[in-house]
């Protein structure tokens, strides 16, 4: 499946003159099961935009380009072994209005105040989706970014938000997609990701225990050299992130390879990755990453 240039005019006629098809589309899609027969998920990522996060593959505004992106994402999500998306209510919306996510997973992301290089970047708003529009508009789950700087005092009120959240969600039976992540400031002041796997433990042990009810909580975390550990730390599902590695792809595939071999890490949720891969197309990288998540054949990603 491709998106036209005709199809994508027409995604604009109907935001200007019939608005409500976008999200009629959005809660009247046809749904699935979120665990799937095999308890695994590969989740497309395209939530990257709502906080400013447009460089991918070596391009500053690649992820910029809407038809691009829109393009790419209907091509992977009718693939086989792809469960489903995480992306704001623009894209959602519009992926839906294209008849792309008939069968396939729609998670929400909640906090996108936390606009890459500000000031208060790890002071993350919510100015996304809300609980109950995740739960209105028939989504699966709501995802939430928790960067943890020790140093920064905007990670109090995102902890206490992150809370909430999952709290509100478990209530409604909804999944809670918590992305905890540690960061520190670099020598410019620029928040910046701790790779160490002792930050990445403890910062899991702190998301394991937010909200009234962890019942709904998975875990959404960078891959490990030390996996056992890091999965170890929690009993909640987990699925990996991507970023951007850049050239050294192998890299990555072989870190999802090994760390999928724990009990409770369960896929992944990866966007630049696979939608703009280094040297090829985004369908090669999709189906390298399918044949990880789900070894065994699955068809139309009802896997």
């Amino acid at each position: 499946m491709t998106v036209s240039r005709e199809q994508y005019r027409a995604l604009i006629e109907a935001r200007i003159h019939e608005p409500a098809q976008l999200q009629t589309a959005l809660v009247s899609r046809r749904r699935r099961s979120i665990p799937g027969h095999d308890g695994r998920l590969l989740i497309v990522a395209a939530d990257h935009t709502a906080r400013g996060m447009l460089a991918a593959a070596g391009d500053p505004l690649a992820v910029a380009d809407r038809y691009t992106l829109l393009d790419r994402l209907t091509r992977v999500l009718a693939m086989p072994g792809v469960d489903g998306v995480l992306a704001s209510a623009d894209i959602l919306e519009e992926l839906a209005w294209l008849g792309a996510l008939d069968d396939r997973l729609a998670f929400g992301t909640m906090n996108r105040g936390g606009i890459i290089g500000a000031s208060w970047e790890i002071d993350d708003r919510m100015t996304a989706y809300d609980v109950d529009h995740v739960e209105s508009c028939g989504l699966d789950g709501g995802k939430t970014l928790l960067r943890i700087d020790h140093n920064d005092p905007g990670t109090a009120g995102t902890l206490e938000r992150v809370a909430a959240v999952t709290t509100q969600l478990a209530d409604r039976k909804i999944m809670s997609m918590i992305e905890p992540l540690p960061y520190v400031k670099d020598a410019t002041g620029r928040a910046v990701l701790d790779t160490s796997d002792e930050a990445l433990v403890k910062v899991v042990a702190i998301a394991s225990g937010l909200g009234s009810s962890s019942a709904y909580t998975w875990l959404k975390i960078p891959g490990s050299n030390r996996m056992a550990e890091v999965a170890g730390a929690t009993s909640m599902p987990i699925l990996m992130l991507g970023g951007d590695p850049g050239a050294d792809a192998e890299r990555t595939f072989d870190r999802w390879r090994t760390s999928l071999e724990e009990p409770n890490v369960r896929g992944l949720v990866a966007g630049r990755t696979l939608l703009y891969p280094h040297g090829e197309e985004p369908e090669q990288a999709v189906a390298r990453a399918a044949s990880i998540v789900h070894p065994t054949p699955t068809t139309g990603g009802k896997s």
